[in-house]
């Protein structure tokens, strides 16, 4: 007999560990090799190449069906990334340790690009559509809550650790050990409350399996407007990927070398309360703006605003205020206009790009290019900061690169009719904003 298991006791555990790993090695790894005196040019590549498997994920999503179970993938990859992120915990001892550390963080994130199909998969297989409707927000609120823990309560941690004397790498010895914890408590705890309801047959062959994937991607590639939406899809978060690895480079930075010189503590807090606070109402805000007048009448709009916070960088590092109340004002705002911005993003790749035959693989591979179009600025944003004199340009010169966006989305053409009242189905899935659960 089946055991009959609320999803309200696994929905928030899955998509908590499906949120932690991605944002410590989006962000937070970034703040812990500049503690280790590691270049930003050094940085920023390696940290963002590492982030390929979430792009990737739709080309081997397809043939985990063939073995085994969704709840055996989710259970698994979690006691996996558990074990590795010790693995890399204790690699900072070693003389080459970002090599062996960028190495064990690669793994990890093919891990968790795998574990976020899986757990996606788990979620549509054992509830219904009403269910699905029912707990989408407790999946959403939990893998922000990740975010916040991660960008928030693990930062500080780690700098509050470092101000009682436990020096840069113990602290983040520490904190990357917890995070190890956590994972493989969600792995036991997931093991033994995920419903088994899969029979775990073989449902097809390989070659059956790999010729309905050429299928899908042909089909994508053949959809109207496709290469301008592609172009769309890509330049949209474009000035984003150049920016988001930079920014917490640029305010841990010393003020005599540019940065607004704060402490890992101090940006733990502005990232983990006010800016998440600001992020969750900026998703609220946009999501109800584009329900009242539709997606076609506020794209522009909605663009504009996510590239407001360019704008608020490239002041502060003009002015280098030294009031951290000014800061994280800076800070606020831009998660306000990401949250804002991004439900924009969302929902047209759900009503423009997606629809077809193949709506859900179609969404999965327009999340792929979205996540290219922000890993690779991101690889070279520290060489370009270096290059062009420090922080200052690089604001300046990213602050001209939304030119072009801006004008893709105004003329952007439109394959599908975008009435508010369709639009408001949509919503409540944007309002997720989970980049590693797309």
């Amino acid at each position: 007999m089946k055991r009959k298991v609320s999803p309200i006791a696994w929905v928030p555990s899955v998509y908590f560990a499906a949120g932690l790993p991605f944002v410590v090695l989006n962000m937070v790894v970034v703040l812990m090799y500049k503690g280790l005196d590691v270049s930003n040019a050094t940085i920023t590549f390696w940290t963002s190449l590492i982030m390929l498997p979430w792009t990737l994920k739709p080309l081997w999503s397809p043939f985990m069906e063939l073995y085994k179970t969704k709840k055996f993938y989710v259970v698994t990859t979690e006691l996996f990334t558990g074990v590795m992120f010790g693995l890399v915990a204790l690699s900072l001892t070693m003389s080459d340790f970002f090599a062996a550390s960028i190495c064990g963080l690669a793994l990890i994130a093919f891990s968790g690009a795998t574990h976020d199909i899986a757990g996606d998969g788990v979620y549509m297989s054992e509830l219904t559509n009403s269910q699905q409707s029912k707990y989408i927000g407790w999946q959403g609120a939990f893998y922000n809550i990740a975010k916040i823990v991660g960008t928030g309560l693990l930062v500080w941690l780690a700098g509050t650790m470092g101000e009682i004397g436990m020096g840069v790498k113990g602290s983040w010895m520490t904190v990357l050990g917890i995070v190890a914890m956590l994972m493989v408590m969600a792995s036991l705890y997931n093991a033994w409350i995920i419903p088994s309801a899969e029979a775990g047959h073989q449902k097809a062959s390989a070659g059956e399996v790999a010729s309905e994937l050429k299928r899908v991607i042909l089909d994508f590639f053949t959809k109207k407007y496709i290469w301008y939406y592609i172009a769309f899809i890509i330049l949209y978060r474009f000035a984003e990927g150049f920016v988001i690895k930079i920014v917490p480079i640029f305010l841990k930075t010393g003020v005599a070398e540019g940065g607004l010189g704060l402490s890992d503590k101090a940006i733990g807090l502005y990232y983990g309360t006010f800016g998440a606070a600001a992020f969750v109402i900026g998703s609220i805000l946009g999501g109800y703006f584009i329900s009242h007048y539709g997606l076609k009448k506020t794209l522009f709009t909605l663009a504009l605003i996510f590239n407001i916070p360019f704008a608020v960088y490239t002041l502060l590092a003009i002015y280098q205020p030294s009031a951290e109340w000014l800061i994280a004002s800076g800070i606020v705002l831009e998660y306000f206009g990401y949250g804002f911005g991004f439900v924009g993003l969302t929902l047209f790749m759900m009503q423009q790009v997606a629809p077809g035959k193949h709506q859900m693989a179609h969404y999965a591979f327009a999340s792929g290019i979205m996540n290219l179009g922000v890993m690779l600025p991101g690889m070279f944003s520290g060489w370009l900061c270096d290059e062009v004199g420090g922080f200052r340009n690089f604001f300046i010169i990213v602050l001209v690169m939304i030119i072009v966006p801006l004008a893709i989305t105004w003329f952007i053409p439109f394959t599908y009719d975008t009435d508010p009242k369709k639009v408001k189905e949509g919503v409540d899935a944007a309002l997720t904003g989970g980049e590693g659960t797309e």
